[in-house]
């Protein structure tokens, strides 16, 4: 792309050629840290990943099963690791790590929309009001993040935004804070695979633009930088300061061999089937990488790359879960072995839930409809106490009976698991602290 008069470019014409151009890397091998050493080190600093169900998980078909009950459907429940703690016959990973794994079975929400039910625990706030509350990955990222990392504080893979866009935002901690999204799609199916059969999760906005080589970005940055310091000087505040920010953030994405995490091929081939060749396997497994490279908030999205919504399962719902929990089996299971072998699971805690569950009574269509009245969550890894199940539900799985708990305790637990306390703050741009969650941190399954 060639620039007229380039003695006296015109700022605005030189921004939409770099928009064009700008965005990072095709990452291709990286230059890993000493796993050991990573875990050794008393400065290490604590990391969180979401493994978001999109679409609402049966929990009566996974971790909270009647199978005395009419029901409880066509699934086996067997004993797992843990005495007294069982679980779909669909999850054997899973079931044999089952001392590290937390299950809340006590979940009781009001929101029984994918829209306002994402919003809802995906934020911990009701979907109304004039605030613009930011997702718990831009909030807990912003709270572990340290300043000088080139890659971003918080990294969302495999998103499918399609039912409630601002859930998966920063809100008012603006665009420095929201996530970084690999393989996002709005389309249900819509993630195609390469030639290895593995999905294409492509860093977004990271790529050079076609013909323009490493020589020719510098001096598009040079003369980019230089625009900037002009205009940004009296501008530090509101939208200007903040897209700079976001801007030199990629940038330093684009330099660093940090981006080199993202390439997947680097990974040895039997580690990488392990995972499973789908969206959510491989994402969990670059979820690790980013670990390893003091990434703090990493999302992993089931749901993407299937014909329907994920666990929408109004229709086949046995024969579609079936399917879902060998991929999340697999992919979770293997994400947590490896974060163990590599010494990082202690310092990794892990969110397992999506927007509601789905109610125990099966449908005329051999489905499970939206149900947020009683329903699982999981903790797992780092600061958590596994082995058990906190809360009960009804034998017909219809209401939580002990152990109740809602959207601000399951944030607030998280938060102090991951030693934040159980109610951290985040100032708004008004000056006014907000906290990220003030419910009652389950005191019973922190470690």
């Amino acid at each position: 792309m060639s620039f007229p008069n380039m003695n006296h470019p015109s700022r605005r014409r030189f921004m939409q050629s770099m928009a064009a151009g700008i965005g990072g890397v095709s990452a291709s091998g990286w230059f890993p840290r000493l796993a050991e050493a990573a875990a050794n080190d008393p400065k290490r600093r604590r990391h969180c990943i979401l493994l978001w169900m999109s679409g609402g998980p049966t929990q009566t078909d996974t971790f909270d099963m009647k199978p005395n009950h009419e029901n409880g459907g066509e699934f086996r429940e067997v004993q797992t690791s843990a005495p007294g703690l069982r679980f779909s016959e669909h999850l054997p990973k899973l079931g044999s790590m089952a001392d590290k794994l937390a299950v809340l079975r006590g979940l009781s929400t009001k929101e029984g929309d994918h829209g306002r039910g994402s919003y809802l625990m995906r934020t911990g706030q009701k979907p109304m009001g004039p605030v613009q509350y930011p997702c718990i990955g831009s909030a807990i990222g912003k709270q572990l993040a340290e300043d000088t990392m080139s890659l971003p504080s918080n990294v969302s893979i495999g998103t499918y935004r399609a039912f409630n866009q601002d859930a998966f935002g920063p809100g008012f901690l603006g665009p420095r804070f929201g996530p970084l999204f690999v393989g996002a799609t709005d389309v249900p199916g819509g993630m195609s695979n390469g030639e290895d059969g593995y999905p294409n999760l492509k860093v977004q906005y990271l790529d050079r633009a076609q013909g323009i080589d490493a020589e020719r970005m510098d001096k598009r940055l040079k003369i980019w930088r230089r625009l900037q310091s002009q205009f940004v000087t009296t501008r530090q505040a509101g939208a200007a300061g903040m897209h700079n920010e976001v801007y030199e953030g990629a940038v330093r994405l684009m330099n660093s061999d940090d981006a080199k995490a993202f390439d997947l091929t680097d990974e040895p081939e039997k580690l990488r089937e392990a995972y499973g060749k789908n969206v959510f396997g491989q994402g969990c497994l670059m979820a690790r990488r980013l670990i390893e490279r003091g990434v703090p908030f990493v999302e992993v999205s089931l749901g993407t790359g299937s014909t329907s919504v994920g666990w929408d399962t109004h229709t086949d719902n046995f024969n579609a879960v079936q399917n879902l929990s060998t991929i999340l089996d697999n992919g979770w299971g293997t994400l947590m072995q490896d974060l163990e072998d590599r010494g990082l699971l202690e310092s990794t805690t892990i969110l397992w839930m999506g927007e509601f569950g789905r109610t125990p009574a099966i449908n005329p269509s051999a489905g499970r409809d939206h149900f947020p009245n009683a329903w699982s969550s999981v903790l797992a890894g780092g600061g958590i106490a596994g082995g058990q199940a906190y809360g009960k539900t009804s034998e017909d799985g219809n209401e939580v009976v002990d152990g109740k708990i809602g959207v601000q305790d399951l944030i607030s637990t998280l938060c102090k698991a991951l030693g934040l306390g159980s109610a951290p703050s985040n100032m708004s741009p008004g000056g006014r602290p907000i906290p990220i969650a003030e419910g009652r941190a389950i005191e019973e399954v922190l470690a």
